[in-house]
């Protein structure tokens, strides 16, 4: 039997000579039509580097192959001539991205570049064309496709735009799609719906599913087959349930071992109150006209009650647009609100920044991108130490550089490499300097915001473990941002449940994630833990 794609002996090298890199080291795999295999390992792996090789989509020559076939259809990739690839690019051989907003062109409308792809290899143009990318958008589940043609990808959700790369790598019907990290950052709402609908436009299709990830849940429920992947090496394949039953290789032991563990810190009885908030509202105003008026308000928060409490984990669940985040900058008069914030029984409310500022070291943010939150040009050490000199502490440089290493090496980094620059850390490691820009300044209270988006499983865990210890060890106090009610199980002490700017559901988290009471909570939970549980298929 000839198999549809058949990879051997696959190599990738980065550069020459004594600075090369060998990112893939001899890979091989195959895939039959109508199948679904997934590459797994974490980032660095060399998962997605696998995947642009068989469409030749590499920065050549600075990424090269030094050895290997790539066979699709009996027909050679590897070195093969512009004139076969493009015939095979978009046509034969799709790939959804990761990341659509960068994957998409910002200033052309989704019509416009869906249109494109069956012009090039279709010769489709005018109503036809717009009749199919029509048919492509509804087909992908995008809601009022016909009125939705002219709009830029800045004006959809995540899930929307993702919607739109799927649409447009199936434009042609391809015998392959590669769906590199289809789901990372959505909701996990949207993650089922995007899985589901790849798994129906598969079976209608009759095409083979390359899937790239790192979420082993994804992969019990969308793989028949599955490659485990480390340092450019494939360490195990073999069929799903034969590999997560029996796993033989410590490092797919480790991986399938690596979802945070372990259960939320409680607090003491008598702990004190450390932030409250009362009828608390962040509306941001919809104006209309030639003269710009007032015609209705976005209510990203509408009046929401909690307390925090020294040691514990608030958790704050719900999908992109629920106000989750808003509700964070508000309690730390990021953003203007409403209603009534305290913290140690003061009202911040009325603090000017100036009076405010003083209380700014004992409440702190981790925000949800380290790599946009870390300026580029500045040092770790200069990047964790500008809170000191803001608010005077530390002493003198040489004290300050001391304090520095002393955080860095609390949050698991190398107190040595604080005159390195953020683009030289991994994921992990960045959000890690995150964190130790925010607990150097010995707060008592953080706002975490998706501080686990993104990360491979394996560091998910890790910075779970992390937090939970260093709560431990300062009393700290959390608002946990999140939409991965994994990690928010083995963290949160309590449980807040957001839905349009209000809150759907609160209190223990061990009761609402075990007895759920409103159907919207139900239907997170439903999404989140059937990706955990599935078998594939």
């Amino acid at each position: 039997m000839t198999h549809l794609l058949q990879v051997r002996d696959l190599h990738v090298t980065f550069g020459r000579g004594e600075s090369a890199v060998a990112a893939v080291k001899g890979v091989s795999f195959d895939l039959d039509r109508g199948q679904t295999l997934a590459l797994v390992g974490e980032s660095g792996s060399g998962k997605s580097v696998t995947a642009l090789s068989i469409l030749q989509l590499l920065p050549y020559p600075r990424a090269h192959h030094p050895a290997g076939s790539i066979l699709f259809d009996d027909q050679e990739l590897v070195g093969a001539n512009e004139r076969l690839l493009r015939s095979v690019r978009g046509d034969r051989i799709a790939m959804v991205f990761q990341e659509p907003m960068t994957s998409l062109n910002p200033l052309h409308s989704i019509g416009r570049q869906i249109g494109e792809v069956l012009e090039v290899h279709r010769g489709m143009t005018g109503d036809a064309a717009r009749a199919r990318v029509i048919e492509l958008l509804g087909l992908v589940g995008l809601p009022e496709a016909a009125n939705r043609l002219s709009a830029l990808p800045h004006e959809l959700s995540g899930g929307q735009r993702q919607r739109v790369m799927i649409a447009m790598a199936l434009a042609n019907e391809p015998d392959i799609l590669i769906a590199d990290e289809p789901t990372t950052a959505l909701d996990v709402t949207i993650q089922a719906q995007i899985l589901t609908l790849l798994k129906d436009l598969q079976r209608r299709f009759g095409m083979a599913l390359l899937l790239i990830t790192h979420d082993l849940g994804i992969v019990r429920k969308m793989a028949e087959s599955v490659c485990v992947m480390q340092g450019g090496d494939i360490v195990e394949k073999g069929e799903v349930a034969a590999i997560f039953d029996n796993p033989r290789h410590p490092y797919t032991q480790r991986l399938l071992a690596a979802e945070p563990q372990g259960q939320p810190n409680r607090p003491s009885g008598d702990a004190a109150e450390l932030m409250t908030c009362r009828d608390l509202k962040v509306w941001f105003p919809i104006k209309r006209g030639v003269i710009p008026r007032v015609v209705g308000h976005i209510k990203a928060v509408d009046g929401i009650d909690f307390a925090v409490r020294e040691g514990q984990t608030v958790g704050v669940v719900g999908e992109s647009g629920s106000g989750k985040t808003t509700l964070g900058l508000a309690l730390l008069r990021l953003t203007h609100s409403e209603g009534s914030i305290a913290f140690l029984g003061r009202s911040l409310q009325e603090l000017s920044p100036r009076q405010l500022r003083p209380l700014r070291r004992e409440m702190q943010m981790v925000f949800q991108d380290p790599y946009g939150s870390l300026s580029p040009r500045l040092s770790v050490g200069q990047i964790v130490g500008e809170g000191l000199e803001v608010h005077g502490l530390g002493g003198s440089r040489a004290e300050r550089r001391t304090l520095i290493a002393q955080t860095l090496e609390e949050v698991g980094l190398d107190p040595t490499t604080q005159d390195r620059y953020p683009h030289e850390f991994s994921g992990g490691q960045r959000q890690r300097i995150s964190i130790a820009r925010a607990l150097v300044l010995k707060p008592r209270f953080i706002v975490l915001d998706e501080p686990t988006s993104a990360l491979d499983v394996s560091v998910q865990a890790q910075i779970v473990d992390l937090l939970r210890d260093l709560q431990v060890r300062h009393r700290l106090a959390y608002l946990f941002i999140s939409h991965d009610l994994r990690v928010v199980r083995a963290l949160a002490d309590e449980l807040v449940v957001m839905k349009d700017g209000k809150v759907m559901e609160a209190g223990p988290a061990e009761h609402i994630f075990s007895r759920p009471q409103s159907a919207y909570t139900r239907a997170l939970m439903a999404a989140a833990f059937e990706l955990a549980v599935a078998p594939a298929g």
